[in-house]
């Protein structure tokens, strides 16, 4: 009886010499990625000291204070309605709980700048909200009633905190699910009533989930421009963008985005030290808590209470764009042609942005995936947080920081061809870039989660029947990653789709997107114009959440049907935001959300 033929398995140093095309492919992703950052610093240093003197003087100090008070102002209004309405659907169990299980995530679906649009004309002083009240009030003119001005910070502050708070509320809802319900029954066994046991127990627990979202909130709020110029607060992101546009001080707009790099390196920090903290505070085997019946009126304000944040953070805004849409259609008797060009180019550069991320965070994946004799490569690790980056980078920042990189490539183009032209500059390679590498991050993280979900022991099985890593990566991994790789493509598209600062800084003259479509309607206060381009991006911006709903992985089900995973929130801010950091991965769902 003769013995089998051993496998065809290449030898070590002939693998490590295939996969070198693999590590440069990764280290040069990787150095596009912080070649804005390098331009950045580069520009900042180099540029007049006087610069700075100007900044300091007239620039700054009120910048830097509006926004101050719009990230503290944001970050104490997500805490509050998004602690709050987590705590409410998971301590508690009333009518209508599990619609507003899934309901206090659609403000997601609506970017801040939308948000704005919709609200400055719904409370202009002759707007349908404020004509309502003085009817009811029996005043006749605005100058008899009218409301606070909502074009002010504070104003700002609360549009954007109904935006975010969702961040907020998945991360703490996950914790909150995740403690066990004997160290409640123990602190009020001691005698803590219900109210103690929270904040002595719950809310303790549950900080390094408040961290988290809170962390994503506040970077989401230094990436906001549209908003923050519709409403009139002139944050250090809207100083950035007019620097640049308006006085073409290139040098001047870099100190400044430098100045807010340092911000976001600060809440990245925060983000990454309250995840370390949140791997010691989940319990794996123990009984979940029970939520408390209501019945009666208690379940009836529940409901009201958890509804509020639905109602003002997505209704009034989306039944605004609706009649608006509709009413502007009825009068046109057509959508025109421009906005049809707009929704085109936006689709498009999306869906390339969505597959050149995916392709580059399948190798930054894949890569940092592979064993070389049991131990993983730190070379692939490194590559692979480098590449994630950019989405903790905000857009205006990012889009000064590549200019420079970009026009050095079209003048080395241009000498090789000998046609001088802006060959990425002039196009939508430049945009198609700027995308690629903001939202890299989302592609690496799903498609790391997909890949942990796979067991070791088929690659090994795959290897032992001759296959190299190319051809496992092709007949294994990449029919099992076909859940997250779709996943990780919608929540791509819908981003890129969204996506305001960077296109307005990158756009070449003749691309216009629904969002800038969109910022240059509300510029002209032509609102009917914009509200089908708002609506388009909010039909879009529906698409994960329904996503996030349907897979239930990031609002905790699985702990209410008593089957733990060792696993982090699944939600998009928190898988992206992990991958953006230098902190050890933790296990994550299959699927990104």
């Amino acid at each position: 009886m003769t013995a089998p033929a051993a496998p065809n398995t290449p030898h070590p140093f002939l693998s490590r010499i295939a996969s070198w095309p693999a590590w440069l492919g990764c280290a040069l992703i990787a150095l596009i990625v912080i070649a804005p950052i390098i331009s950045l610093a580069w520009h900042a240093l180099g540029a007049d000291i006087s610069h700075w003197a100007h900044l300091i003087r007239h620039v700054l100090p009120v910048t830097a204070q509006n926004t101050l008070w719009l990230l503290l102002g944001v970050g104490v209004v997500v805490t509050l309605i998004g602690t709050a309405s987590a705590w409410l659907v998971t301590a508690y169990a009333f009518t209508g709980r599990g619609i507003l299980v899934w309901a206090l995530l659609l403000p997601l679906a609506i970017p801040s700048y939308v948000m704005a649009f919709a609200y400055l004309d719904l409370m202009h002083p002759i707007g349908p909200v404020q004509n309502l009240i003085r009817e009811l009030l029996g005043y006749s003119s605005p100058r008899e009633f009218r409301l606070p001005d909502i074009r002010s910070l504070p104003g700002a502050v609360l549009l954007l905190g109904l935006v975010l708070y969702p961040y907020v509320y998945l991360s703490t809802r996950f914790m909150f699910m995740s403690q066990a319900a004997s160290l409640l029954e123990a602190a009020r066994t001691l005698g803590c009533s219900a109210a103690g046991a929270f904040w002595r127990v719950a809310l303790p627990m549950a900080r390094p989930g408040i961290a988290i979202g809170l962390a994503l909130a506040l970077l989401e709020t230094l990436n906001d421009i549209g908003a923050s110029e519709f409403l009139g607060v002139r944050t250090m992101t809207v100083a950035v963008y007019n620097t640049w546009v308006t006085r073409s001080d290139l040098g001047a707009a870099a100190q400044l985005a430098l100045f807010m790099l340092l911000i976001v390196i600060g809440l990245v920090w925060l983000e990454r030290r309250a995840r370390q903290r949140q791997r010691f505070a989940i319990t794996q085997r123990m009984r979940p808590m029970q939520p408390k019946r209501l019945r009666g009126w208690r379940a009836g304000v529940a409901f009201a209470l958890g509804s509020l944040p639905v109602l003002l953070g997505f209704v009034a805004p989306a039944a605004y764009l609706v009649s608006a849409s509709i009413k502007r259609v009825e009068q046109a008797g057509h959508i025109s042609a421009a906005m049809w060009t707009s929704l085109w180019q936006t689709v498009l550069l999306a869906s390339c942005a969505t597959l050149v991320a995916l392709l580059l965070g399948l190798l930054l994946a894949w890569q940092s995936r592979l064993n070389i004799h049991g131990q993983r490569s730190r070379l692939a690790l490194a590559c692979t947080r480098l590449g994630s980056l950019g989405y903790a980078i905000p857009g205006t920042i990012l889009a000064i920081g590549l200019l420079t990189p970009m026009a050095l490539f079209d003048q080395s183009l241009s000498w090789i061809l000998q046609q001088p032209s802006l060959w990425v500059m002039g196009s939508m390679a430049a945009l198609i870039l700027a995308y690629t590498l903001r939202f890299l991050a989302i592609s690496i993280g799903g498609i790391e989660a997909g890949l942990t979900r796979i067991p070791p022991s088929l690659e090994q099985a795959s290897r032992l029947l001759g296959q190299t890593s190319s051809g496992t990566l092709r007949r294994v991994h990449l029919p099992l990653l076909k859940p997250a790789l779709a996943a990780s493509a919608l929540l791509v598209f819908v981003d890129a789709m969204k996506e305001l600062p960077a296109t307005l800084l990158l756009r070449p003259m003749n691309v216009e997107t629904l969002a800038t479509r969109l910022y240059a309607e509300a510029a002209r206060g032509t609102y009917e114009e914009g509200a089908i381009a708002a609506l388009a991006i909010v039909l879009a911006g529906l698409l994960p959440v329904i996503l996030l709903a349907r897979t239930r992985l990031d609002i905790g089900l699985d702990v209410d049907s008593n089957r733990h995973r060792n696993s982090a929130p699944a939600t998009r801010a928190a898988t992206v935001t992990t991958t953006a950091t230098t902190a050890p991965p933790s296990p994550k769902p299959a699927q990104p959300s």
